[in-house]
């Protein structure tokens, strides 16, 4: 190894090993609240097609919420508008002369559960949108560095402040041929060097070989973000354990364009045959479908039989260890074609245009922590894996680095105590677990024979899976699937004690009585009071680190002691001794720590914008009035006539009112009473984490700027 003092070096405050998507994810986060990062990965190059292709609910509203209407770049909701969108699913399974057939068809997604719906777009495209949106959103300065391989991680545990540089990460430039993607036996595209255990060991030893000290640089970060994916390098640095189960079942993966008279097609199925196995039908964007095929024959490689693999648990195949690994020379794409045909016959399947292709072993793991030190953190692939058949990789991941990015942010800007960052660990392994309780039923479920109706069974024959069980396991699962549901649990950023009741889909509060604590805000339509624009209540909260109250005033026309309340929030709120002053640095936006919206329940025609007092429509150091954070909640759209009533989609009473309390994620933290009390509580929220901004003095802002960017720059604490 080279001298350290012959090594280039350099500081940041977040650096993210590892370009997938929770990588992206995290990048997008930090780029948007302007905290100084880097992104590094191996690969030379991008993703080019296939690997994750499904996108949840959650996701697209996540990808909205960094895609407001002021930015003029092909932004993260273009996912939406180019994927397919698919709306139903079909269920085939053998009749009684063993034959398949359709016996249901159900919608693909949970209707009402989100304003959007399972869609199906390849990876490669995804990443496009981040990186553009990274690269505007930090005005160039954050890219994905490629190809660099991590080398070492070492943490100093004697640097205890929140801003010291306590992450030191020795990394080596890569040729081009030696971190160029590798494919597998086959001129098509695929993932099979990707999908099987041993590689990365292999990957790394060969990476590190050059002493040249120009390849190397340590960078010594204030926290790092493993991002690497299954078998991840700083996983194993940090001595975490993958913990679950390793099946035997192997499964084929290909893109194709189908020629075929399967009726369904362009529609989701999962299709059981009787003896032959089961495959699910994904229709893709354009006139691509995805099959996802149980191979029943598969070579294995002897050589590996012993190979060591980075998992501890049990195995559901006792000769799986014996058997080795799967032989990827043996997997082409016709193999793959051969088994779905004996699946869907007696209808025909073909491909043209086949552009991708993998085959993988369902194993459902969860690693035993997500951090060390609270400093070097690991998301995504890296500590849960899972079969694919849910549409749940990339979306989970995904959500976990939104999950903890906004906290990054708090905590490099200054904001918010260090602690908060442990609350990434309780909630995302929660989410995690159960994610690995659904899928490992799912997926033995779907990997089973079928039952045939009114079939003999002979001694010693299993019945097979009833597929009405599939049916309603599908059922069960589709509404945790949306991602929709993550349910935190108590902790610095989520108060659950003022919950009056509990049900089966969470904890909620009669104030609002619709609105599970813990959960993200379901989004409905508002109404500007300045101009009658209907929103989306999500779209007035972009992803861009800032904390929400949501001030329910009820109808202050017809309690007009709802007003007087109002004014006295007034006092509360415009004061010097005021909590949003308290946590916002000197000289920045009013509004850019803690934003204030304030819903009426009074029709819009009924009173005034300037009736209002001053906070619900602040101006800046320019004088400019916010005309953006005063809303009616209730009315009718003038377009189409549609029917407004936000107060009964959250169970909120028009008199009583209430105060919601939104972390960045949108995750509802806290629901208190609409009263100065109440909005005592609000304060007390803060002041349990947030850190006095009182001697962080910004540089005034000259009256003569010309800040129009304002709007695509980062808005946090700024």
């Amino acid at each position: 190894m080279p001298t350290s003092t012959a090594i280039k070096e350099s500081n940041i405050d977040v650096l993210i090993i590892g370009a997938g998507p929770s990588g992206y994810m995290a990048a997008l986060w930090l780029a948007r609240c302007g905290i100084p990062t880097r992104i590094i990965d191996k690969r030379a190059n991008e993703v080019f097609t296939g690997q994750a292709d499904g996108l949840q609910s959650r996701s697209l509203e996540i990808f909205k919420s960094f895609s407001e209407d002021c930015f003029d770049w092909v932004t993260m909701d273009q996912a939406w508008k180019c994927a397919n969108q698919m709306q139903e699913i079909s269920f085939w399974s053998p009749n009684e002369d063993g034959i398949i057939s359709r016996n249901s068809r159900i919608p693909d997604s949970i209707p009402g559960i989100s304003r959007y719906t399972e869609s199906v777009i390849h990876q490669g495209k995804i990443e496009e949108w981040f990186t553009e949106s990274i690269k505007q959103f930090s005005g160039g300065k954050i890219q994905v560095e490629r190809p660099y391989l991590p080398v070492s991680i070492k943490i100093d545990e004697d640097k205890k402040d929140a801003q010291d540089y306590a992450v030191e990460v020795l990394v080596k430039k890569l040729s081009g041929d030696a971190a160029k993607t590798e494919q597998f036996g086959s001129k098509v595209a695929n993932g099979l060097f990707r999908a099987f255990d041993g590689d990365q060991d292999k990957y790394y030893g060969d990476g590190i070989g050059d002493e040249d000290p120009n390849d190397f640089e340590i960078i010594r970060a204030k926290y790092v973000l493993g991002c690497d994916g299954a078998h991840s390098w700083v996983r194993k640095q940090l001595d975490i354990e993958m913990e679950g189960e390793q099946t035997d079942f192997v499964w084929g993966v290909v893109d194709i364009v189908p020629i075929t008279d399967f009726p369904d097609v362009r529609l989701r199925s999962a299709i059981h045959s009787k003896d032959h196995g089961a495959v699910m039908v994904i229709p893709r964007e354009n006139d691509m479908v995805r099959l996802y095929i149980q191979l029943k024959e598969v070579d294995r490689d002897p050589s590996t039989s012993d190979a060591k693999r980075e998992f501890v648990g049990k195995v559901d195949d006792k000769l799986a260890k014996t058997k080795g690994r799967i032989d990827r020379s043996k997997i082409t794409p016709e193999t793959i074609l051969k088994q779905a045909k004996e699946i869907m016959a007696p209808y025909s399947i073909d491909m043209t245009d086949n552009t991708w292709y993998t085959a993988y072993q369902i194993g459902q793991r969860v690693a035993n922590a997500f951090h060390k030190s609270n400093r070097v953190f690991i998301a995504g692939d890296a500590c849960h894996t899972h079969s694919p058949k849910a549409g749940q990789g990339m979306n989970v991941s995904m959500q976990d680095t939104f999950n903890l990015g906004f906290k990054l942010a708090l905590v490099c800007k200054g904001l918010a105590k260090q602690e908060i960052l442990l609350t990434y660990e309780g909630e995302r392994m929660k989410v995690a677990r159960d994610l690995i309780a659904f899928d490992h039923k799912f997926s033995k479920l779907f990997s089973s024979k079928p039952q045939v109706p009114n079939a003999k069974i002979l001694e010693g024959e299993a019945a097979g899976v009833e597929m009405d069980e599939f049916h309603q396991v599908f059922l069960q699962g589709s509404r945790f699937a949306s991602g929709t549901i993550s349910d935190y649990e108590n902790s610095l950023l989520i108060n659950k004690d003022g919950s009056t009741h509990k049900e089966n889909s969470g904890d909620f509060n009669a104030l609002a009585s619709k609105v599970p604590i813990g959960q993200r805000l379901y989004s409905d339509q508002i109404l500007g009071q300045c101009d009658h624009r209907p929103w989306h209540i999500a779209d007035r909260m972009a992803s861009d680190g800032r904390f929400r109250i949501l001030i329910f005033a009820g109808d202050v026309k017809q309690y007009p002691e709802n007003m007087e309340t109002l004014n006295k929030f007034n006092d509360s709120l415009m004061g010097p001794k005021s909590f949003v002053t308290k946590y916002t640095p000197v000289n920045a936006f009013y509004n850019s720590v803690i934003d204030i919206l304030t819903i009426h329940a009074t029709l819009r025609n009924d009173i005034e914008f300037y009736d209002f007092p001053e906070f619900t429509r602040q101006k800046d150091f320019k004088k400019r009035t916010d005309y953006w954070s005063l809303f009616t909640g209730v009315g009718k759209t003038h377009a189409d006539n549609v029917k407004v009533d936000i107060y009964e989609t959250y169970g909120i009473c028009k008199k009583a009112g209430a105060i919601l309390i939104l972390r960045p994620d949108s995750h509802v933290a806290e629901v208190v009473e609409f009263s100065v009390d109440g909005l005592k509580k609000v304060e007390a929220y803060f002041d349990a984490f947030m850190i006095d901004q009182s001697k962080n003095i910004l540089p005034e802002k000259p009256l003569d700027v010309i800040d129009s960017d304002r709007f695509v720059k980062p808005k946090l604490a700024v």
